[in-house]
Parts: C-alpha cells; sequence; structure tokens
C-alpha cells in the first residue's frame, strides 16, 4: 500500500476553459521520443503557451495569478485523443495534484490514477461557478475530498464524483501497482520458489 494517500487534495486551482482538450495540446507529439518523463512540466501546454505569448496574450500556465496552482479545473472531455501516459506526467510534474472537470477521456483519467491525481467529475454549472470564482480571487483554496465526495472552494459546495475503483484505490493508497508489487516481493519470492516448473530449471 502507498503512503501518499490521495484521499483530500487542497491547493489553490487553474482555471482552463474550453471543451475537448486532447493530449497533443497538453504535451505535443515530438516529445513523446522522452525515454524519461524527466522536464515534461515545462513543456506542459507549450505550443498553446508560444502561440498566446505571440498574441499578446498569457496562457493560464504562464499567469502569474496562477502560479503556483495545484488544482486544474477544466471543462468536458479533456485528455481526449491519443492515450499517451505523457499528458498527465506533464501535469504533474508541472504541479498538478487534482483536476476537476465535467467529464474526462477514460484512459487519460485511468492514467491520471495510476500516478495518484484525482480527475473528479462535477457538473457543468458548477465548474463554471468554480472557475468564475477562482478567476475572481486567484489565492481562493479549492479542497478535493474524495470521502465526501465533495469539492469546496469557499462557500461553494458541488458534488464530485470519479469511479469507484479510482475512488477506492486512491483512497486506501493502492493506486500505484509498481510500489505494490515491490510492498509485496517476499511473498512473490516464496510464490516463485514454491513452483514446480520453476524448480526444474533451477538445478
Amino acid at each position: 500500500m502507498n503512503d501518499a494517500v490521495r484521499a483530500v487534495t487542497v491547493g489553490r486551482a487553474i482555471p482552463l476553459p474550453g471543451n475537448d482538450i486532447d493530449t497533443d495540446r497538453i504535451i505535443p507529439a515530438r516529445y513523446l521520443k522522452s525515454i524519461t518523463f524527466d522536464g515534461l512540466g515545462e513543456a506542459a501546454f507549450i505550443d498553446e503557451r508560444a502561440a498566446e505569448r505571440d498574441a499578446g496574450r498569457t496562457h493560464r500556465f504562464d499567469d502569474e495569478r496562477f502560479a503556483g496552482g495545484s488544482i486544474l479545473l477544466v471543462g468536458r472531455n479533456f485528455g481526449c485523443g491519443s492515450s499517451r501516459e505523457h499528458a498527465p506526467q506533464a501535469l504533474q510534474r508541472f504541479g498538478i495534484r487534482a483536476l476537476v472537470g465535467e467529464s474526462f477521456a477514460e484512459i487519460f483519467s485511468g492514467n491520471c490514477t495510476v500516478l495518484g491525481i484525482p480527475a473528479v467529475r462535477a457538473a457543468a454549472a458548477d465548474i463554471e461557478r468554480l472557475q468564475a470564482l477562482v478567476e475572481q480571487d486567484p489565492s481562493t483554496e479549492v479542497t478535493v475530498d474524495l470521502d465526501a465526495q465533495t469539492v469546496t472552494a469557499g462557500t461553494l459546495h458541488c458534488p464530485a464524483t470519479l469511479p469507484e475503483g479510482a475512488r477506492h484505490a486512491l483512497v486506501r493508497g493502492t493506486w500505484d501497482s509498481t510500489a505494490l508489487l515491490l510492498a509485496g516481493r517476499d511473498r512473490i519470492a516464496a510464490t516463485a520458489g514454491n513452483l514446480p516448473y520453476l524448480n526444474a530449471f533451477a538445478g
């Protein structure tokens, strides 16, 4: 079991308006050549950030008002497109610890879960209210509570859900399958030692 249980995430937020934001926008395909995920945080939304600068505007990931934000507020069908795991890896390395959106692409949300990042769903009207609240006051603290299945920001309380399997894994700390395997390595070795077809090759 992983010690870093993800039952409650608290932090300031980054409102990111728009629907159908795909994984190529989150992290362009050219970064898939990397053999590690190191440095991907700097490349999150890199093309869109550059385009905004060229147009004299500021992307939310470059906006000083939201600097240090760890909860990403998004719209509908976030993370659609390819199944690249680099997308949530880039967001995590940028500093994102939880996402709140109207809906998420299934593979993207699954990739988030295995990193310990909750991707919770809320009603469109609640997302709009959350984004507007943070726009008005970027210092607003947002709480994502997987036990209560709520998102709270100031006096705003919103129901929030995610698939029960993902919620259970995050609350119980069993989201990291690699950590679970390592924690059970003695039992794995003992079981392997009792398997006749492995012992036949031991001598």
